[in-house]
């Protein structure tokens, strides 16, 4: 498939009944096909009010420097008043450089939008496509309402793509490229189903899960790191924590106080690609009870302070802990307590030294004041 081309209509052409011209420019309507050499009269939507313009010797209508108020039904009339020709008159502008964007929501689907950096007033067809460096042009899928087109199975092993999309109208055709990068573009949807399950009698410890974007082809395949970050509601500061499983486990909630939490996702293996929106926020109570069950029901809980999961990370800011976090509130009291006693014993032992010395040296000075007048002269 070539590459489409770049070109320009003339500034005025005819479509059936329709005539296109550029605004602020100068247009002319002909009062039919053949040449007429009798007087004619010109409206403009019925009406003799015209905008400024000239009528030639032929018969024509010369409108000079138009803008949207032209628009219209142009009819021209013989001196009896019989009908000669009517056409009706559109005006815009031709297209411009469109401005794209795209994105990658998995690798085998990339979907491209444009929008236009010149407003043409006038309908317009698109065609767009789509090639990996080297490569032969393969249609992009044209959306005209939406304006976006879709490539499905993009040479995602390929380092640079090119898109080229053209706008005709009326009056001329426009082709805008542009240079992408798959991988720096690649951007999955946000988990979902996000589920949050609290343990009866550990009131700080949840359960967490989702499930990868149903956009997302396969995660075996592709695998998806994922980011879970949460919060007390009305802290600033957020606890995260990273995974690679659809499911994480939370001990340090504060019991009885409502959390706010949320997912997102990355591509695992490309690090130069983007992490997805965060999931909606989900708001959860954690458990009040402080009632212990047995062991053999909640193995695992009794071993996270022998073997903490890889997935939990420290976290982001100080954020209000359970009992564990209260025990390090303590410690860390008692051994400022201790630094303090220790500064003021120091100062004190570095005073008396200091007047220890200073007795000393008075008692040695009046000895040898006694001893000097106890000498005869």
């Amino acid at each position: 498939m070539k590459c489409p081309l770049m070109f320009y209509a003339s500034p005025v052409s005819a479509v059936s009944d329709v005539q296109f011209g550029r605004l602020d420019s100068n247009v002319t309507l002909a009062c039919g096909k053949s040449q007429i050499s009798i007087p004619v009269v010109w409206r403009h939507n019925h009406s003799s009010v015209l905008p400024w313009h000239q009528v030639t010797s032929d018969g024509k209508l010369a409108l000079l420097r138009v803008d949207q108020s032209a628009q219209g039904n142009y009819s021209c009339y013989d001196d009896s008043g019989l009908l000669l020709h009517s056409v009706r008159l559109r005006l815009g502008h031709p297209p411009g450089l469109l401005s794209i964007s795209c994105q990658v929501p998995n690798h085998t689907h990339v979907r491209c939008s444009w929008r236009d950096s010149v407003k043409t007033f006038l309908p317009a067809n698109y065609n767009a496509s789509f090639r990996a460096k080297g490569k032969e042009w393969k249609p992009c899928i044209v959306d005209v309402t939406n304006r976006h087109c879709d490539v499905q199975d993009p040479r995602f092993w390929q380092t640079i793509h090119t898109l080229a999309v053209t706008e005709t109208n009326a009056l001329g055709s426009q082709t805008t490229y542009v240079h992408i990068r798959l991988n720096e573009l690649l951007k999955p949807d946000p988990p979902q189903s996000v589920s949050v399950h609290e343990v009866e009698g550990y009131p700080t410890y949840l359960k967490v899960s989702w499930s990868i974007p149903s956009s997302w082809p396969d995660g075996q395949s592709f695998p998806l790191m994922f980011q879970i970050r949460y919060r007390p509601l009305g802290s600033s500061y957020w606890s995260e924590i990273s995974t690679t499983k659809e499911e994480v486990e939370i001990f340090d909630a504060l019991a009885g106080h409502p959390h706010q939490l949320q997912v997102r996702a990355r591509d695992d293996v490309a690090m130069d690609s983007q992490w997805s929106e965060w999931s909606p926020l989900s708001l959860f109570i954690p458990l009040q009870s402080s009632t212990v069950p047995d062991s053999s029901e909640y193995p695992d809980f009794f071993d996270i302070f022998s073997t903490q999961p890889e997935t939990f990370t420290p976290k982001t800011h100080g954020v209000v802990q359970g009992d564990e976090g209260n025990m390090g509130l303590v410690i860390l009291l008692v051994l400022f307590s201790v630094f303090i006693l220790t500064t003021v014993l120091s100062l004190i032992f570095v005073v008396w030294m200091r007047q220890r010395r200073y007795e000393r040296a008075t008692k040695q000075e009046l000895a040898s004041m006694v001893k000097m007048r106890s000498m005869p002269i």
